[in-house]
């Protein structure tokens, strides 16, 4: 992160009241601060945070998480949004911006139990929660036997409702686990060959009206171009698959040594438990902007590997 040059600017954060989503707005606002900008809060609950006995993918997706945030922003009584990148629709409504994009905290899966220390451990036909398409397809092709119950609400909510006895285990993002200090709480961290992340998982996101160059301007210093990078590769994949966050689909990108390896994975939730496979591998230099364009094309092209062989 740079020193800004920009002059001090004030500015207001819109963001959900879970205490992740708070979590990640204060460390934002800190940021900012540090940086000589003047920052305040607003907090909201948004449809997402309401409806809690349906799973997303039948009342509309992630974006429930992000609308309220964004008519806060065009009514000007926020300036800027916080959100967890993997809730950030695939393609924003017209006048908003994706300004900043984060360096990003643990992208893997983590598995929360109070009984058995890994997945392979559970007896079969044992309860694990998750309301994830993509999670669903990646467990039940790593253990097709076990019983996968829908799991909503906040990550204070999904963990006590492990506690209450309702799963034997659950998955979760690590970044959110630790982001909050509550690392203990995992047992076991997936690798990314064993269950690979959701586009975008693990970073942060910073929103903005597209005509707020001064907002984008003060956010500059808090970007991270190799971060950007990827999860342009992995949100273009689901983009090119149609632009549902809630859809079967993993994808996740890695920038080592200047070589972006791209990789996806598609399941069908109500077929075979089998995932289908794509990856791709380019050099690209993180600090020319003109390689997101190539991101997007290399996130097509795995989408394209994807659909021809059957996915949709």
């Amino acid at each position: 992160m740079s020193t800004s040059s920009t002059s001090p600017v004030s500015l207001t954060i819109a963001t959900r009241e879970s205490r992740l989503a708070m979590w990640q707005a204060e460390h934002v606002q800190a940021l900012l601060q540090a940086l000589g900008h003047s920052v305040s809060l607003l907090g909201m609950t948004t449809q997402g945070d309401q409806i809690l006995d349906r799973s997303l993918s039948k009342v509309g997706g992630k974006g429930l998480f992000v609308k309220e945030l964004e008519v806060a922003l065009e009514e000007g009584r926020a300036n800027l949004a916080v959100h967890s990148l993997k809730d950030v629709p695939m393609d924003l409504p017209e006048g908003f911006d994706l300004a900043c994009v984060m360096e990003r905290e643990d992208p893997r899966d983590a598995w929360v139990s109070s009984t058995y220390a890994h997945l392979n451990d559970l007896p079969q036909g044992a309860v694990v929660g998750t309301s994830s398409l993509r999670r669903t397809v990646l467990l039940r092709a790593l253990r097709p036997d076990l019983k996968i119950e829908p799991l909503r609400g906040n990550l204070d909510t999904r963990l006590r409702k492990l506690d209450e006895g309702q799963y034997d285990g659950i998955v979760l993002a690590a970044a959110g686990l630790k982001r909050l200090g509550m690392g203990e709480r995992i047992r076991h961290i997936f690798e990314t060959t064993e269950m690979l992340p959701a586009a975008g998982q693990g970073a942060l996101g910073i929103e903005v009206r597209s005509n707020r160059a001064d907002v984008a301007q003060a956010l500059a210093p808090l970007a991270d171009a190799a971060t950007w990078l990827t999860v342009t590769a992995e949100r273009a994949v689901s983009r090119a698959m149609g632009g549902s966050c809630s859809m079967p689909l993993a994808a996740h990108a890695t920038l080592t040594d200047g070589v972006l390896h791209l990789q996806a994975a598609w399941g069908d939730p109500s077929g075979a438990p089998v995932l289908l496979r794509a990856e791709v591998k380019q050099v690209l230099d993180a600090a020319d902007p003109a390689s997101r364009d190539a991101a997007n094309l290399l996130g097509e092209s795995v989408a394209n590997q994807l659909r021809a062989q059957g996915a949709h």
